[in-house]
């Protein structure tokens, strides 16, 4: 360049692009936050005040370009110049909002810069410099362009970045390629002398004074946006400051902000509403240690009293430690609930929590369980001893009934000792509902994993009933698929109780037709083989609405019902729950008038027949005759009675004693095949007397005796309690007497053959 620039006007232009450019990225990274319409709007704000600030750069240094002469701007071309700045910076902005990364910033930056050189180029051309010519040096007009890319490219792919000093650099080095690309370009300029003649024509031109006051206006329309934008943003900031304090003020915690030096800052309304004692005395400046030493002159803190400096030593620790936030009781039988969080700034969050309804509502939930607890421990006893006290005299009932019956009889004395069987085994069976539904509702109902025959079982349980059907002139009809005649896994017991009740309702219900049971193959669920048990009956039946209630305790058809037919109304809700707990499920389908039919569907888990069960049978016979010598300790008189007259009828010796005490000391005295043990009994009971005689046993090397216990304790506790104690069998009262005949029989055998083993 010939013809120096005035440093001032260059000062000018550099600081008035710089100020413009962030102005205009401020803008742009604005837009990227705002939703699609209002984006374009900010967007196309942010390329318009870049496009004006890059043209106003230009301009403003060509002021202080002393060309030699005056110097006039070509209107047309000065206009194109500045389309020509906004819409290359345009592009360049949409290229940047299109994705945020090194390359797309670094492609929107040297499209910018372009738009900027065509306008720059442009805007020379647009100078009119009367007897003069303006020409380029080609090199150094190249340099010019290749230098203001290469910055527009490191300054969006390199420099560009989050935070200030990065937004301050990225505005700075986006400045640094424009006056690259001017100044690099003015000295490419080459101006001169041009003949008269040679001039040519030009259109409209405006002088340099009508220039300056069009980029004053410009530079004022630059400084006004970015004032709006810095006044948009304090009202932003303030009003999500006043946002924030109503939020912090709403909030249903306490909540106090200390400083790095532990002094109180500031706190919200509901920190004072928790702390009322404190409220009066709290004060910006104060510190924490000051604040608690409040609360301790004042008696909030409870366990605090006698040892306060000890206390405040520890709260001041948990404090600095940052501990897992405490419960304090304070005065007034309130509890606060505080935690403490550390800031980015060393200084620390208190969060209080008034916690006292949780406290009241926790101690009136503990003291309702325990109650309930005890309520159900004392239910539990109430069932054992109303179990006890109702089977002892039942037993004496059934077995002096059982036993009167191998007696001979008149027709009429046979027909009323029927009736008192039939209700002896009435009670039996309410009375074992009643048990059954205390055990599912605590929970304490266990299922059995034993192999059984599964077609004896089924025609055992129909059997029970078999004569009843006949009685009434019904047909009744046993049907066992060949699939599932066979052995299999199972809970014996439970799934004979389930058949024998519904087996039980068919009977009842039916005045004339048939009763069917029937045992096949399910279909599989999961992959898993089913049993399809099938009890249908011609009976009264009942209509859709009884069938959603049938299976709820205490339910039957209808009033008239319970009166006719009797029944609790347990049997249908414990047999559902008996399926389900098995696995399966139970279901009806009926309708008045057209009979029922029950479905019972299980697991079906086919099993390997014990050897035992093949092989026994031979030596029951054989050893039918031998002599059982047998010790009963019994203190119940009618109970004895019973197993004296019941065990009369077979080959037994026979010793009766009245507690457990006399129990041992028979055992050490003389030698029995089998004990029969009561366990509730005066002076020593049944289970310490089975403990004794273990002991016993062990301590003079003696055979181990089979022990029975003999009680009306048949809950599942007095189960295990017998194993416990070293029980080999347990059979509740009242039993029936073919199976107390064939235990007293079977079990010292069977005893024997094992130990021989």
């Amino acid at each position: 360049m010939t013809i120096e620039h005035d440093w001032r006007w260059t000062l000018a232009a550099a600081v008035l692009c710089i100020f413009g450019l962030g102005t205009a990225f401020r803008l742009l990274v604005e837009a990227r936050t705002l939703q699609r319409a209002r984006r374009r709007e900010v967007a196309l704000l942010g390329a318009v005040v870049g496009g004006v600030a890059a043209f106003s750069t230009h301009f403003v240094a060509m002021q202080g370009y002393d060309a030699g002469g005056e110097v006039r701007y070509g209107l047309s071309l000065t206009l194109v110049s500045l389309v020509l700045g906004v819409g290359g910076v345009a592009l360049g902005s949409v290229i940047l909002l299109v994705r945020n990364s090194r390359l797309y910033r670094g492609l929107g930056g040297m499209v910018g810069l372009s738009g900027v050189a065509a306008m720059h180029f442009v805007g020379i051309a647009a100078l009119e410099l009367p007897g003069r010519a303006i020409g380029w040096d080609p090199v150094l007009g190249g340099a010019a362009v290749i230098g203001g890319l290469a910055m527009a490219l490191l300054t969006g792919a390199v420099i560009y970045g989050k935070g200030a000093a990065r937004f301050a650099a990225t505005c700075v080095a986006g400045a640094l390629s424009i006056i690259i690309l001017h100044f690099t370009a003015m000295s490419a300029m080459v101006i001169t002398p041009e003949a008269a003649s040679t001039a040519a024509a030009v259109g409209s031109t405006f002088s340099a004074s009508a220039m300056l006051a069009v980029l004053t206006v410009m530079i004022m329309g630059l400084v006004g946006v970015a004032g709006a934008i810095a006044w948009m943003g304090y009202f932003s900031r303030s009003s999500a400051l006043n946002q924030i304090r109503e939020a912090i003020d709403a909030m249903p915690d306490g909540l106090a902000f200390f400083d790095a030096e532990d002094r109180l800052v500031l706190w919200n309304n509901r920190y004072d509403e928790v702390n009322p004692e404190l409220s009066s005395n709290l004060q910006a400046g104060m510190t924490f240690r000051e604040i608690i030493q409040i609360g301790l002159n004042e008696g909030l803190y409870a366990e605090a009293k006698g040892r306060e400096e000890e206390w405040i030593t520890e709260r001041m620790h948990s404090r600095r430690a940052l501990s897992a936030m405490m419960e304090q009781r304070i005065a007034g039988d309130r509890w606060l609930r505080v935690a403490d969080r550390r800031t980015a700034a060393g200084g620390i969050v208190t969060v209080c929590t008034d916690i006292t309804d949780l406290k009241n509502d926790a101690r009136a939930l503990a003291e309702a369980r325990d109650a309930a607890q005890s309520a159900n421990a004392a239910k539990s006893q109430f069932l054992a001893n109303m179990s006890h006290e109702i089977r002892t005299p039942l037993n004496g009932v059934i077995g002096l009934a059982q036993a009167l019956a191998k007696t001979g009889l008149s027709p009429q004395q046979a027909e009323m000792l029927d009736l008192i069987q039939s209700s002896g085994r009435t009670l039996q069976v309410l009375l074992s509902d009643i048990l059954d539904l205390a055990r599912v509702e605590s929970g304490r109902l266990e299922l059995s994993e034993e192999v059984f025959d599964l077609g004896r079982a089924v025609r055992e349980a129909a059997q029970l009933y078999e004569a009843s059907a006949r009685d009434k002139g019904l047909q009744f009809f046993v049907e066992i698929a060949p699939e599932v005649d066979c052995w299999i896994k199972g809970d014996l017991v439970r799934l004979k109780q389930i058949l024998t009740n519904l087996v039980s309702n068919a009977v009842k219900f039916t005045g004339e037709g048939f009763v069917s049971l029937t045992a096949a193959p399910g279909p599989a669920r999961d992959g898993v083989a089913t049993l399809r048990f099938s009890v249908e009956d011609t009976g009264i039946g009942f209509d859709g609405q009884t069938r959603d209630r049938l299976f709820s305790r205490f339910e039957q058809a209808d009033g008239a019902i319970t009166r006719k037919f009797g029944g609790s109304g347990l049997g249908l809700a414990i047999s559902r729950q008996l399926a389900e707990m098995m696995g399966g499920d139970l279901d009806c389908e009926s309708e008045p008038g057209g009979g029922s039919a029950f479905i019972l569907t299980v697991p079906f888990k086919a099993a390997e027949a014990p050897v035992a069960a093949v092989a026994g049978a031979a030596d029951d016979e054989a050893d039918a005759h031998a002599s059982v010598r047998v010790l009963l300790a019994d203190d119940h008189p009618v109970n004895r009675r019973v197993v004296e007259m019941i065990l009369g009828q077979a080959n037994v010796s026979l010793t009766s004693v009245e507690d457990g005490a006399q129990a041992v000391q028979a055992m050490r005295d003389g030698d029995y095949d089998l004990v029969l043990m009561d366990m509730q009994m005066p002076v020593m009971d049944g289970l310490t007397a089975t403990r004794e005689i273990r002991l016993h046993e062990t301590a003079m090397g003696l055979a181990r005796t089979p022990i029975v216990m003999l009680t009306a304790n048949a809950l599942p506790e007095h189960i295990s309690a017998g194993e416990a104690a070293g029980a080999d069998r347990h059979l509740p009262k009242p039993f029936d007497a073919a199976e107390l005949l064939h235990l007293v029989v079977a079990l010292p055998r069977a005893m024997a053959k094992s130990m021989a083993a």
